[in-house]
């Protein structure tokens, strides 16, 4: 199948090439586990559900917004959900109590850990926020997760608040909590809009990486926030985690096939909803420890002699 028909929307019965050749066509429910709306999994997330509804006529796919990371998973492990977006730590998580059940299509992009702090006020460094109200995340949220990790690293006892990230930014905006957490890719929309509206600052993290790294395992690495990310931030290192879309292993070979397909197919189409959808790369997609890659998936790598 040639890239260009489906970005021309050619008949969709040609999507998968591998049908040309087996008469195979991907079928089922694809219900996809994303995060909240002002986030980039529910952005990404529906994206490919509307991509999979012109191309693949015999999938019926739907949209969950969730909590994200470890709520997606636990979606997936208890037959919730079909796709579920996840940080690579959360996945391997769900793997080792799990062993067997998981496999990924793709590594899709990485994402940041932000922590957002008001420009003016008296936080500077992650030390600063020892005895202050700090939103970790919402409960089940991968956010979740990392921020406690974080904490724990380093040692700074918070005043832990659980919201999600719009109630998060309202609450930085109105004073209720003196920092949060998120983990995103770049930018995150809802932190776009508060920075429009209300000075911010990022704290920096380079110190935290090998600390994470060596108390979590490596799926921690340095990631850089340009200054031009949001407004008025200065250029600030992040730890970076990779996301998976990861499925059960007993998702059928064909629709794991086609779904990885129309994730590289149609990555233009999907960059257009978010811009982290255009960071896919097939050298790196197929990196996923500790996760194997499903077997359709594979297969299409396979094809692709990546």
């Amino acid at each position: 199948m040639r890239r260009r028909a489906l970005l021309t929307g050619a008949a969709s019965a040609v999507l998968l090439g591998a049908c040309e050749s087996t008469g195979e066509e991907a079928t089922g429910t694809l219900r996809i586990a994303t995060g909240s709306s002002g986030a980039v999994y529910y952005k990404y997330g529906t994206a490919i559900a509307a991509l999979a509804r012109r191309y693949l006529p015999k999938v019926r796919p739907s949209v969950l917004q969730t909590a994200a990371s470890e709520a997606n998973v636990a979606d997936l492990l208890d037959d919730s959900a079909d796709l579920a977006f996840t940080q690579a730590d959360i996945a391997g998580a769900g793997q080792g109590a799990n062993p067997g059940r998981l496999a990924a299509l793709a590594r899709i992009y990485d994402d940041y850990i932000h922590i957002v702090v008001a420009a003016g006020g008296p936080v500077q460094r992650i030390g600063d926020l020892r005895d202050r109200r700090v939103s970790i995340g919402a409960p089940g949220s991968g956010t979740a997760v990392t921020a406690n990790r974080i904490l724990s690293v380093t040692g700074v006892s918070v005043q832990r608040v659980p919201l999600g990230l719009d109630e998060s930014a309202a609450a930085l905006k109105s004073g209720q909590v003196d920092a949060f957490f998120f983990s995103g890719g770049l930018p995150v929309s809802s932190i776009t809009t508060l920075a429009q509206a209300f000075p911010i600052r990022l704290l920096d993290l380079q110190a935290l990486v090998s600390d994470l790294r060596d108390n979590y395992g490596d799926y921690y690495a340095e990631r850089v926030v340009p200054a031009s990310t949001y407004r008025g931030i200065n250029t600030v290192v992040a730890v970076g985690i990779a996301n998976y879309l990861v499925v059960r292993t007993s998702m059928p070979d064909m629709l794991g096939y086609g779904v990885t397909q129309l994730l590289f197919d149609g990555r233009d189409e999907l960059a257009k909803a978010h811009q982290a959808a255009a960071r896919l790369n097939i050298r790196s997609a197929i990196s996923t420890p500790p996760l194997p890659l499903h077997a359709g998936a594979a297969r299409y790598y396979r094809d692709q002699k990546a």
